[in-house]
């Protein structure tokens, strides 16, 4: 299957697992909110968060191995699939015993990341943590089997198999919530429901690549074994950094401000992630095509494939960041009151943060696909070392919530700098200054509609009702796309995408 089929099925899987989950993520969001207390969803909310940092112990492996199977996928060479795949699983079995170690050490600390917990105990705030350690610890010993089908390209049975788990999950703690109201069973639901999926994958893939339970497996030689460690010593700095910077505000806003407001940031993310997901289905499923084409394709077509992606992505994020700017807090006020507002500032840099997110995420989508891992090594942990100082200091001044999302922002920024001029350098042979002209005149565009659509929005939303809302809704889409399209409509990104929008949907 070629590169542009596999992405499109990829990227058509991917969106109807995102419906689906998004419709149940709020259906259920809706139930918890009803039944169960603030603090509970800041629980939710911190541990999750805490998790994601005991995830570190990845360390990059996944990445750099991910990585090592694209050329032997291409090639068909099962041997050396064999190979990599036996070395993943030694490492995947050895992680998920330190991360339950040290996810076991961190246990007598829990009750310094809980500030105001009101009436729940620290031995339920145990129990309820081991629940989410017993979820990650298990889920190592399947995780490694997906690389190989996303090495070929077929991202959409890992989309679909997390699409349908996460539906029956929510219809049972639907049930379960409405009927009991009990945070236990909502967490051992989800245990019980993801053990079953992880029992029923691990049989899949073992059906589905039967070679990989043969015996006879080659070690890999030593230049290639040492190539998966040199990129994963690169990878511990990105991995120590990205946890640093990504998964500490939770953390943050749970032990410094208290936990129930986690809780409240929680709703605003749940609307911001379910609308990136969304994006980032078209640029994460091309991770696994983007490797293909560097492993079979000149520099050139590499470069102008990426400017496409490039402009795309912006032009995606720009439309998405506007109306979230504009639309977001009102949402919140319909959906769940005045009393689950943040400060406005806040909102503001959270989205201030989106966007430039989105504006590296197809410089990291091919660093990633390209194996540029060392280049910026220490990058990440200067990011991670900036947002914790900024965020720690700023929280405990009068700008409290804002304080830690300035942290996230400075911290984004440096590697919205200086990626560009890395990956430039190491994979096109080019220096990144027309890079940095396109983001000026990306941000420039994007502003001037900004400014354009909150002057609407003064007038639409006087009167906030949900046909207001989506007025202004479509307002937002008509004003930004066709400004962009005045704007960029003649440029070749604009054309080659259009030329595949054609082939693909209005074709004869």
């Amino acid at each position: 299957m070629g590169r542009v089929k596999s992405a499109k099925r990829n990227i058509a899987f991917g969106y109807v697992g995102q419906i689906a989950t998004a419709i149940m993520s709020f259906i259920l969001r809706n139930i918890f909110i009803l039944y169960l207390s603030e603090n509970l969803l800041g629980i939710n909310s911190t541990y999750t968060n805490v998790l994601a940092l005991l995830n570190m112990a990845e360390l990059g492996i996944g990445t750099a191995l991910n990585f090592s199977l694209y050329e032997p996928v291409a090639r068909g060479d099962r041997e050396k699939i064999k190979s990599y795949m036996q070395l993943y699983r030694k490492c995947y079995y050895i992680i998920a015993c330190v991360v339950a170690v040290i996810g076991l050490a961190l246990v007598p600390f829990l009750k310094y990341l809980v500030k105001n917990p009101g009436e729940m105990t620290v031995r339920d705030m145990t129990l309820y943590y081991l629940i989410f350690l017993f979820n990650t610890v298990s889920s190592y010993f399947v995780a490694y089997k997906y690389s190989l089908i996303n090495a070929e390209q077929k991202n959409y049975i890992q989309t679909n198999i997390i699409t349908i788990t996460k539906i029956f999950t929510v219809v049972f703690q639907i049930i379960v919530v409405a009927t009991t109201k009990n945070f236990y069973l909502f967490l051992l639901t989800d245990a019980a429901i993801q053990l079953i999926q992880k029992i029923f994958v691990s049989r899949f893939l073992d059906n589905m690549y039967p070679y990989l339970r043969e015996k006879n497996v080659a070690p890999l030689l030593k230049k290639e074994s040492d190539e998966v460690w040199r990129k994963t010593k690169a990878l511990v700095f990105h991995k120590v950094g990205d946890v640093a910077r990504l998964q500490t505000d939770a953390l943050i806003i749970s032990s410094l401000i208290e936990v129930r407001m986690a809780g409240h940031v929680d709703n605003y993310n749940l609307i911001i992630s379910t609308v990136s997901n969304f994006v980032n289905i078209i640029f994460n499923s091309v991770i696994s095509s983007f490797g293909n084409l560097i492993a079979t394709e000149s520099k050139q077509k590499q470069f102008d494939i990426f400017k496409v992606y490039r402009f795309f992505a912006s032009w995606i994020y720009g439309f998405s960041c506007v109306g979230f700017m504009v639309l977001l807090t009102p949402l919140i006020k319909l959906w769940l009151g005045d009393n689950w507002l943040l400060p406005s500032a806040a909102v503001y840099c959270i989205l201030i943060d989106y966007y430039f997110k989105g504006d590296r995420i197809v410089l990291s989508n091919y660093k990633t696909a390209a194996g540029v891992f060392e280049q910026d090594k220490y990058l990440a942990l200067i990011q991670g070392a900036v947002n914790l100082v900024i965020s720690i200091w700023l929280v405990q001044t009068p700008l409290g919530l804002t304080g830690v999302y300035i942290g996230t922002i400075v911290s984004g920024l440096i590697a919205n700098v200086t990626k560009p001029v890395i990956i430039y350098r190491a994979c096109f042979d080019k220096a990144a200054t027309e890079y940095f002209v396109d983001s000026a005149k990306y941000l420039i565009s994007l502003l001037a509609v900004l400014f354009t659509c909150n002057f609407i929005s003064r007038f639409v939303l006087a009167n906030l009702t949900i046909p207001t809302w989506i007025l202004m809704g479509v307002i937002i889409t008509i004003v930004f796309n066709g400004v962009y399209y005045i704007l960029y409509g003649r440029s070749n990104e604009f054309k080659y995408l259009w030329s595949k929008v054609s082939e693909r949907f209005l074709k004869k």
